[in-house]
């Protein structure tokens, strides 16, 4: 009796007493509210659009037309009037593949490509590097140039980097251009991963709109286990540990311990996961809810013993972009060794690039990419033993050279950053202080425990897990993810919270 008044307390909380405003809030776009998956007016809005679309399975072009329109209205709750920028960049990219294709002269057929490439990289340019260029140059010239108002719009370099793959692999004669327009904005606008992928192949997507639509029960178990722990991922732990910790300590090191700088830099690596990969296994369940299957793009990445095994494992959409369009076209490993190391670091030092506009974002991928550069120079010139202990000791190692790679992904700018390394160096034991500072965050640190742990759970703990779930009965399933729900809205201090990769 007592949760069926919580539940209705949350309901009023949330949606209150209906108004006319209230409605329009809906529907129109507010830049401080968009649209997220682990907010109230998203699952509300998915359970009427997925109650329509289950019944339009049988009628292909209608159920095309209305997830276009669906995930377009999805784009312009979480950025506004930029909705227009996808679709030109639709528009164009579809345009431009048709005529690779169809195109026997190759000087017109690479004519068509670079005007998709410098087009869609200009737009990412315009919007993302503008400001990022003046002030290198107001610093390096001494000038005065006016920085311009410019919003970065939300998952512009997600789709952007989507498109191209779509039109670099029509020019390689590797695809053939979608059937219809509706079919390709349905490949570029697909809401589950519009806004922070995974980064969706072509390939690998488009032969899916063609098929019948098929949700197994397997399916359907599967959807729920990955949205049930995205949500516990991202809602409850990596939100509470930032509002709650992290952020005030990456706001101002100085005003902290040694002890405390050191636990906050933890608690961001596994907030910066919880967060990514939380918003990951949402996309991919609601995703498959509606039948499709998108690509994994985590798969417990703190587990890696050498970097090249982490960039395996994290953000493998993106890491597998920048393999298969970046890296291979500087010329991979195919020119010598010397080049090989210098194409492992450009991919990388760009990788940093795209993440943002910021020398730190650079920093952060020109210490990733020499160290992959000297990995592959040392691996042809040391083995070590494969045993347990070995592997252990990389994996130590390799964590925590991500962890401090991670300090300069998260602070404001390089100061705050070697304040904190600063801090953590002169980190002296001390049990009473550490005790203090533990059972001061006691909170904090249960759910940091809880998430490791979690993500260190072997493969087959997690498999057992998941086949568990699929036995219990429906119900129970509904009730876990409404408890799930109530969770996220219990833990929540200040509504739902944008994720990470939004700014990107």
């Amino acid at each position: 009796m007592l949760a069926l008044f919580q539940i209705q307390d949350v309901f009023q909380n949330v949606f209150g007493n209906l108004s006319l405003d209230l409605i329009q809030n809906w529907f129109l776009y507010n830049p401080k509210q968009p649209l997220l998956f682990n907010s109230a007016l998203f699952l509300g809005f998915f359970l009427i659009f997925y109650f329509i679309y289950i019944l339009s399975r049988k009628t292909h072009y209608f159920r095309i037309t209305y997830v276009v329109l669906f995930s377009l209205f999805f784009y312009y709750k979480c950025s506004g009037i930029y909705f227009w920028l996808l679709i030109f960049s639709s528009v164009l990219d579809y345009s431009l593949s048709k005529f690779i294709f169809e195109e026997t002269n190759k000087t017109y057929r690479k004519f068509y490509l670079l005007l998709s490439l410098f087009t869609n990289l200009g737009l990412l340019v315009y919007f993302k590097y503008t400001n990022f260029f003046i002030d290198n140059f107001n610093t390096l010239f001494s000038g005065n140039a006016a920085f311009t108002d410019i919003i970065l719009p939300v998952g512009i370099s997600f789709y952007t980097f989507q498109t191209l793959s779509y039109t670099i692999d029509v020019y390689r004669r590797e695809l053939e251009p979608t059937k219809s327009f509706v079919d390709f904005l349905f490949f570029v606008s697909f809401f589950p991963q519009l806004v922070a992928g995974p980064i969706v192949r072509a390939s690998d997507f488009i032969p899916q709109i063609y098929e019948k639509l098929k949700i197994t029960k397997e399916d359907f178990n599967k959807a729920l286990f990955l949205i049930i722990g995205g949500l516990l991922k991202k809602a409850v732990i990596s939100d509470y540990i930032s509002l709650n910790f992290v952020d005030r300590v990456f706001d101002a090191p100085n005003s902290y311990s040694a002890f405390e700088n050191l636990l906050a830099s933890y608690g961001y690596t596994l907030q910066i996961y919880c967060d990514f990969s939380g918003y990951s296994d949402m996309a991919i369940g609601l995703a498959l809810l509606m039948g499709f299957t998108l690509p994994p793009n985590f798969r417990t990445p703190y587990k890696s013993s050498s970097i090249t095994e982490f960039w395996r494992r994290w953000h493998i959409s993106l890491s597998s972009w920048l393999r298969d369009y970046l890296y291979i076209s500087l010329g991979g490993n195919r020119k010598g060794k010397f080049r090989t190391y210098f194409n492992l670091f450009m991919t990388m030092l760009l990788g940093g690039l795209w993440h943002g506009a910021n020398w730190k974002f650079v920093f952060w991928g020109v210490l990733h990419g020499t160290a992959l550069a000297v990995e592959r120079f040392l691996d042809s010139r040391i083995k070590l033993p494969k045993t347990s202990f070995v592997k252990a000791i990389k994996i130590i190692l390799t964590f925590h050279f991500v962890i401090f790679c991670w300090l300069f992904f998260r602070a404001k700018d390089f100061q705050t950053a070697f304040q904190i390394v600063d801090n953590i160096a002169s980190l002296t034991f001390n049990v009473n202080e550490w005790q203090t500072i533990l059972l001061g965050y006691k909170n904090v640190v249960f759910l940091m425990l809880f998430g490791f742990v979690w993500h260190f759970i072997p493969e087959k703990g997690i498999n057992k897990l998941e086949d568990f779930f699929n036995v219990i009965p429906i119900y129970i399933k509904a009730l876990l993810l409404g408890l799930v729900f109530w969770v996220v809205y219990a833990t929540a201090s200040s509504g739902p919270q944008p994720f990470i990769y939004f700014q990107f």
